[in-house]
């Protein structure tokens, strides 16, 4: 092993390009960029955030009552043999501790107002601010939002030293950034790396276009500044990627126009109101995209319109395309929630959407987020489609009411063909093909036989009470 790792060595000397100038060798080093300025100027905004909280833990019920004497009289047991079956299954209070946690944070005024995460400060009784020079303050929260994880505090304190605020619709993938906080409590770390990609979305995180980065985030790190070769910040450290519960080179940072857009929110009225436009969307495939004659993937895919929304009122339908809302650029379905969220409500908004082929601009204003729910199904007797070779039956009126729409057919089942080549499975509600109706189980062949063989067709699909689009290919 030794003689091997020798060999490489050796061979990756002689590999060098002994033939490249001296003056390209000499300036290489000069390329990388040198952080301290960067450090200096904004590590003494840089706060470190303890908090404590009041756990309790229930001990287990006190009494249990052995298998034999179950279902005896409540009083023979308390008198004879010392059971109280009302405490049975009531377990005791346990002792109280204090748990502590530790966070990063920044100044963003100086009068002491400090931007980091809400899950730093979740359900903390007191919160304590530490500031470079060692000060500490307790700290007051102005608000918290969890669908975005930005929480806002003040401290009572003035003349503070404070970050500068960037922008990161300006950051490039492959740019160098900083990260400064309090990895597991090492106050002040410093590390760096590059944006490895922009927009990305997590799970349950559909307001966050996620900064991705390779800087070294850990515990402690959370609510602590992403900062560019500018020196301003463009994003808060927020989550990792991990499967040892430290770094593995996936850092994920909140953009700081989302976060800011939160704080005005708070600082005006401790809560933050999310605007809602009431669609359903899906990504555009390559196959989607050919079925609408698009030249390629992009937009969102409107699967539908919820009844009674913004989006229905103004007269969105299933199957448009959102490629812009207002000034931003929908490339794909998840660019939409964020430019959604941070648009005021009952502000008129412009919607540029694609619809079978023609663009046109819709005006609707946003209403409130609003919690939508959708139900499930059922039918009545099945008949037989020759086309996609299954089993069909018609949805009931009940059916159709609970899931908001206004006809449907339902697959009972699926055998060997164009169905099951498709991905359509049992359960499956056909809604249109080609923006054809499906009023009943005839119209789906008739439908079917009127596209041309090789082509495909957006087939709208209900499953699990979701509405989707499906791109058909006719054989």
């Amino acid at each position: 092993m030794k003689q091997a790792i020798k060999q490489f060595l050796v061979l990756g000397c002689v590999a060098l390009p002994l033939w490249l100038p001296v003056k390209t060798l000499a300036q290489a080093p000069s390329s990388f960029p040198d952080f301290t300025q960067l450090v200096e100027q904004n590590h003494q905004a840089v706060v470190n955030i303890s908090t404590t909280r009041t756990e309790r833990r229930n001990a287990p019920p006190q009494g249990q009552i052995p298998p034999q004497f179950r279902g005896m009289p409540e009083e023979f047991l308390r008198h004879f043999f010392g059971f109280d079956p009302r405490q049975e299954s009531q377990p005791r209070r346990g002792p109280e501790r204090r748990a502590q946690s530790v966070g990063s944070g920044f100044i963003i005024s100086e009068d002491g107002y400090i931007l980091t995460n809400h899950h730093v400060i979740d359900d903390a009784d007191t919160i304590i601010v530490r500031l470079s020079n060692r000060k500490e303050y307790q700290a007051e929260l102005i608000g918290s939002d969890p669908r975005t994880d930005v929480a806002l505090l003040k401290v009572d304190a003035e003349a503070l030293p404070i970050v500068q605020i960037g922008n990161s619709d300006n950051l490039r993938v492959g740019a160098w950034v900083l990260a400064i906080g309090a990895p597991f409590g090492l106050d002040y770390t410093v590390t760096k790396g590059i944006v490895s990609a922009k927009g990305r979305n997590l799970p349950d995180d559909s307001y966050v276009p996620f900064i991705q980065t390779d800087v070294a985030i850990n515990p402690g790190n959370s609510g602590g500044p992403l900062i560019n070769l500018d020196g301003e910040v463009v994003g808060i450290n927020a989550q990792i990627f991990t499967r040892s519960g430290g770094f593995m080179g996936l850092s994920f940072a909140i953009p700081i126009e989302i976060a800011m857009n939160v704080v005005e929110q708070l600082r005006e009225t401790g809560q933050v109101a999310r605007g809602y436009l009431g669609v359903q969307v899906q990504e555009v495939t390559s196959d989607l995209a050919r079925s609408f004659n698009m030249d390629s993937p992009r937009g969102a895919l409107v699967a539908q319109a919820f009844p009674g929304s913004p989006a229905e009122r103004a007269g969105i339908q299933s199957g448009d395309i959102i490629l812009k809302f207002n000034d931003k650029l929908i490339e794909k379905s998840t660019d939409l929630p964020p430019a959604v969220g941070i648009t005021p409500i009952n502000k008129e908004s412009e919607v540029l959407i694609l619809r079978q082929g023609e663009e046109i601009i819709i005006r609707t204003q946003l209403a409130p987020l609003d919690e939508m729910a959708s139900g499930s199904s059922r039918a009545a007797p099945a008949m037989s489609s020759e086309v996609l070779n299954v089993m069909l039956r018609l949805v009931d009126e009940e059916q159709l009411k609970t899931l908001n729409i206004p006809f449907g057919v339902e697959i009972e089942q699926v055998r060997e063909g164009l169905a099951s080549r498709s991905g359509l499975i049992q359960g499956d509600i056909l809604v249109s093909i080609n923006f054809q109706p499906l009023r009943s189980i005839e119209d789906v062949d008739k439908a079917l036989k009127a596209v041309p063989a090789g082509q495909s067709v957006p087939l709208r699909v209900i499953r699990n009470g979701r509405s989707n689009f499906i791109a058909l290919t006719l054989e």
